[in-house]
Parts: C-alpha cells; sequence; structure tokens
C-alpha cells in the first residue's frame, strides 16, 4: 500500500499515555477522529489508508468494524484520565465511512458519548461518496445525530473525473446537497481537486460554479498532488500524462478564491472557504491550533497532551490487537517543545486568523518582517501582533512557513521563492489523525 509510518517508540501494550501528556489531558478541546478505511474502488490519484474487498484479505470485514473500533474506545476509556470536557468534534473519515449503515455509524457516536460525553453542541461530520448516499441514508444520518456532511465533488468535468477515476456521475453531489438540506444538514461541504491533467482553466470554473451553485456553506478545494505508488503516478512516469503545472495550479487558486469570493465564502484556512464562522469546519480547526483528539481506526493518528501516536495500517492487524486486548498503537512520539513550536507556525500560519508573533524565535521574526515587506503578510495584522499570509502569500505558504520554522540566523538571508505545491494540502501524515480526513470520500 502507498505510504508507511513513521518511525517512533514503542508503544505500552495498554496504551498507556506517559504522565506528562495524561498531565495535560483536558486542557485543549478534545475530538476524535474515525477512521473507515473501505472503499468500492481504489480512486488512481489516492494514497490514502483504505482497501477496496480485494485488498483486505482474511481476518477484517465491514460487518464486525463498528465492534473493533468500540473495542479501541473501550481501550481510550481506560487510558485517558477523568475529564470534565466533553467531545466537541467527532469525524468519520475515509475510506468511504457510508459505505457502512447510518445506524452502524450512530452506534459508535453512541459507544464515543457514552465513554467521553459529547458537548451538546458537539460537531458530527461524515464524508460520503455521493453514489453511496440518496435521500432516505442522508434522512437516517442525521436521526443518527451527524451535524455536518461533507461530499468528495472532486469536479463537475466527466473527462477530469475519469482522468481522476472517479465513479459518481456528473451532477451526482449536487442532488446530495438537495438531499442533505431535506433532511435537516445545516452545514454542508463539498471538496474539490484541481490541476487534473487534461483539466482547462474552463473545466475548472465550470466545477466551481456547480459546486457554489449546489448551495454548499462550505468548500474545500485541493490541488492535486501526485503521491508515490499510485495509479496517477505510475501514469505520469510513463508519460501518457502530463504531471500538474505549478503555474496552473497558482492560477487555478486564485480563480477559486475569486469565485468563491464573489458567491460569499471566505476563506478561513488556505485550502477552505466558508460561508460564516458556524461553517467553518470545527474539527479541522481543533488540529489547526494544537487541540488533542484520539483517532480510531487502522493506520489513524492522535495526539493528547503533546504525545502522537498512530495505529498499525491494515486492518486485519489492527483486529489482531483488539483481539488480543492489546493497544493497536504502532509506535509514538513525544515533542519537544521546540517541535511544537514549529508544528505550531507550520497549521496556524495557514489560517486567517494568523499565527502570534510571540511563538516565533528571534531569526523568525525577522524573517517575519521580510514577509511583510515583500507584500506575503498582511501589515496591519502585523502591527497587532499576528503573521497573517496575504493572497500572494497564501500561493507561496509553504515557502514562507518553511522559512518561518528555521532557528537559526540563515532565515535572514534567505529568499523567497515559488515552492512545488504552495497552495496544496500541506499537512503531512505526522500531523493529521491518519493519512485521510481532509478530502471527502
Amino acid at each position: 500500500m502507498p505510504g508507511t509510518l513513521p518511525d517512533g517508540e514503542p508503544v505500552p501494550a495498554d496504551g498507556s499515555l506517559p504522565p506528562s501528556a495524561a498531565a495535560r489531558y483536558g486542557q485543549q478541546p478534545f475530538g476524535v477522529y474515525v477512521h473507515v478505511p473501505f472503499c468500492r474502488t481504489r480512486c488512481g490519484y489516492c494514497d490514502f489508508n483504505t482497501y477496496t474487498a480485494t485488498e483486505l484479505g482474511g481476518g477484517a470485514s465491514q460487518d464486525a468494524y463498528p465492534d473493533l473500533i468500540t473495542r479501541e474506545i473501550a481501550l481510550a476509556a481506560g487510558v485517558l484520565p477523568p475529564s470534565k470536557a466533553p467531545v466537541s468534534t467527532v469525524f468519520f473519515g475515509g475510506g468511504t465511512p457510508t459505505l457502512l449503515a447510518p445506524a452502524r455509524l450512530g452506534g459508535m457516536l453512541a459507544g464515543i458519548g457514552e465513554a467521553f460525553g459529547l458537548a451538546g453542541d458537539a460537531e458530527v461530520t461524515v464524508e460520503a461518496n455521493p453514489e453511496t448516499v440518496d435521500a432516505a441514508s442522508l434522512r437516517e444520518l442525521r436521526a443518527q445525530g451527524v451535524t455536518r456532511v461533507s461530499f468528495g465533488m472532486q469536479s463537475a468535468v466527466p473527462h477530469v473525473l475519469r482522468t481522476l477515476d472517479r465513479q459518481h456521475q456528473p451532477g451526482r453531489p449536487e442532488q446530495c446537497v438537495r438531499w442533505a438540506r431535506a433532511a435537516g444538514f445545516d452545514h454542508i461541504s463539498l471538496d474539490l481537486i484541481y490541476g487534473t491533467p487534461g483539466e482547462s482553466d474552463d473545466d475548472w470554473r465550470r466545477s466551481l460554479e456547480a459546486a457554489i451553485g449546489a448551495g454548499p456553506d462550505h468548500v474545500s478545494a485541493y490541488a492535486l498532488i501526485v503521491e508515490e505508488g499510485t495509479r496517477l503516478a505510475a501514469r505520469v512516469r510513463r508519460g501518457e500524462i502530463a504531471a500538474p503545472d505549478d503555474d496552473a495550479l497558482a492560477d487555478r487558486y486564485l480563480i477559486a478564491d475569486d469565485l468563491l469570493g464573489q458567491a460569499g465564502f471566505t476563506w478561513y484556512e488556505i485550502s477552505n472557504w466558508a460561508k460564516t464562522g458556524d461553517a467553518r469546519c470545527r474539527h479541522n480547526l481543533l488540529y489547526w491550533t494544537g487541540g488533542d483528539w484520539w483517532g480510531f481506526g487502522p493506520g489513524a493518528h492522535s495526539h493528547v497532551g503533546g504525545t502522537r501516536w498512530w495505529n498499525v495500517r491494515h486492518p486485519a492487524a489492527y483486529a489482531a490487537r483488539l483481539a488480543a486486548g492489546e493497544s493497536p498503537a504502532a509506535g509514538r512520539e513525544v515533542l519537544t517543545p521546540a517541535e511544537q513550536r514549529m508544528e505550531d507556525i507550520m497549521l496556524r500560519a495557514r489560517l486567517a486568523e494568523g499565527l502570534p508573533l510571540t511563538v516565533l524565535t528571534a531569526p523568525a521574526f525577522r524573517y517575519s518582517e521580510r514577509a511583510v515587506a515583500s507584500h506575503l503578510a498582511d501589515p496591519s495584522a502585523f502591527a497587532d501582533g499576528r503573521l497573517v499570509l496575504t493572497r500572494q502569500g497564501r500561493l507561496l505558504a509553504d515557502a514562507v512557513i518553511r522559512d518561518l520554522t528555521l532557528s537559526d540566523e540563515q532565515a535572514a538571508g534567505r529568499h523567497f521563492h515559488p515552492c512545488s505545491g504552495a497552495v496544496t494540502k500541506s499537512m503531512s501524515s505526522s500531523t493529521r489523525p491518519s493519512s485521510s480526513g481532509s478530502r471527502s470520500a
């Protein structure tokens, strides 16, 4: 399978946390991620930790999966200290969570509530492949307590969908939004991908206009990344299709920002736009602002009190660990203060709220002054003590953020330059709860 788990120290068989992490639990908002690793087919660009029926092999099944999650929930409830802070967000990602019946997802949600308590205003998101839901299933999801649904639209153009190996028909995501509204969902997101080989600027505008016209209150737009080990990467390597062009990606980002802005959406993270503050994805904001979360499922990542760990990748190995009464964690790392500061810079600098200047080292602060002088950071926000990227700064975000994290005097002598992937989804697997969860199924 594409992708690998990071190195790390062993995790105790009972999953117990280091004392430092246990002592800090409850000081930050707490969320839950549930990874559902099943897909009907594998899209050619996807390197997420997902499996089709033919890839699973023995020892794992969709029918048994909710019970496995329930076992890990019980383990987590025994590991985490008692806290008065209930779960503020739950995110079912994948894979394709909607391959499981709404009642099964609802059962896992109920188990989370029983183990940790759910806040009265908890945000509960389910990612959905448009071909795996209908009006009835969306009504049932809402009845089970799901408050937000995110549909993987990716494109409205048939030839782009074919290149991406997407199975849904054009127009289906828009129909799903209408069904979701009728089912009572106030918050609905559509995910888009730009830069697919063969896609034109007009194709991209067509997809954006279709997404906006569907009436969601949230849109995510990610530049296509050609990940090693995928069918798309093999096609690019053989010369069958061209790799995404950096200049074209930047142009598509600006088109998205223009059209979404004209339609009343405001960017709040480089790749995410929302109609209102309430429409922003609170779960992802928890990641980006240093919150705590437990990631359930194979390959899922967790973070509590400065300690991060990750589960074994394959569902069969995950099931075997839990059957033996052991933690499914494959490894963990305790972040140093310097590492935590670096991640804070990496993530908060991508937000419209920006990065507090107080977290920067002296060389990084001098570099941030250069960012303002180069029109990559907003001078008024800087005067108020925050570094907020301008639109041009968002195009060069990865380059700016990389240099902000430098801790030596070389930072003052570096130059801004275009960076491949500057407007892509840049959270690595080590800072996300799993290899999925941002681009909908």
